[in-house]
């Protein structure tokens, strides 16, 4: 194997930016706004503040899969916050989650709006205030929160460590790429034998968990993440391949990854979501450049 460097921590880390990478500009070691800039309100109560990325998608996938099973409270209103540009950093934004980090729902159904952040536990919450995708069983429950939780542990080594050795590091280097592929595969062969049991992660029904999982492992088994299928040999995890495709083919899985994403065809593209006719009307292949 390959010595990428001699480098030697000194007694006492120091931060020299920028540090080079695809967000570099975005990577700080301190917390707290960097700016003023309050955020927007639109007219539901819910109120999301996010990107289309694995974990912003998990958060516009289950309000759709909630508005698609007939729960009229969880209409939302989409922001996008382009995280390319620090906008995660402005002050209103800080004050819902203190974090900086993408997806940030606020609930102003309550007399004191409720912030809610983390991804699994907005996942969480919403099952819980519209008592839906969490199997009421105290054993299927458990089980659908073990692998809620198995993403949210897990997912670190898939997009922090593989996916930036291999997609995004400045430069390529042998060891990282090297361990985090042999984490990601094990993964990946965790979930293949859990599904090679049963049609969804907690059970016979489609639940939270499944919602948090997909954008990040059913995306990397289809090909839509950090361009790896061939190099992960995604196509012998067939019982992954299976409930992925299967997940994919949801109307409110195709509607949610469209919500607050502003990469890809325009045809897919919904910057923001205020209602379910933006879908219909204002993806960005339906708008003039000025609009976008």
């Amino acid at each position: 194997m390959t010595t990428p460097t001699d480098y030697v921590p000194p007694a006492v880390w120091t931060w020299n930016a920028p540090n080079g990478g695809q967000f570099a500009s975005i990577n700080r070691p301190t917390a707290g706004a960097t700016h003023d800039q309050e955020l927007p309100v639109g007219q539901h109560p819910l109120q999301l503040y996010s990107l289309a990325t694995p974990n912003g998608v998990k958060v516009t996938v289950m309000l759709e899969e909630l508005l698609a099973m007939g729960h009229r409270g969880a209409e939302y209103d989409a922001w996008l916050i382009r995280i390319s540009e620090g906008d995660q950093f402005g002050s209103g934004f800080v004050a819902v989650n203190p974090n900086s980090k993408i997806p940030a729902l606020l609930d102003r159904s309550a007399d004191v709006p409720q912030r809610v952040f983390e991804s699994g536990n907005i996942l969480l919450y919403l099952a819980t205030k519209f008592n839906a995708l969490l199997p009421k069983d105290p054993a299927a429950r458990t089980e659908a929160l073990s692998w809620l939780f198995w993403q949210m542990g897990s997912a670190p080594y898939l997009g922090g460590g593989f996916g930036h050795f291999y997609a995004y590091a400045p430069a390529k280097f042998e060891y990282p790429i090297d361990r985090f592929t042999m984490e990601t595969k094990r993964q990946l062969d965790v979930l293949d034998r859990r599904l090679a049991q049963c049609r969804y992660l907690g059970g016979d029904d489609y639940s939270i968990a499944d919602i948090a999982v997909w954008p990040w492992y059913g995306a990397l088994v289809l090909g839509h993440l950090y361009n790896a299928a061939e190099f992960l040999q995604v196509q012998t995890y067939a019982n992954v391949q299976r409930w992925a495709q299967d997940i994919a083919s949801r109307p409110a899985v195709r509607r949610g990854r469209m919500v607050n994403r502003n990469w890809g065809p325009v045809e897919e593209q919904l910057h923001e979501r205020h209602d379910a006719q933006d879908f219909d009307t204002r993806t960005q292949d339906k708008l003039s450049p000025a609009a976008g």
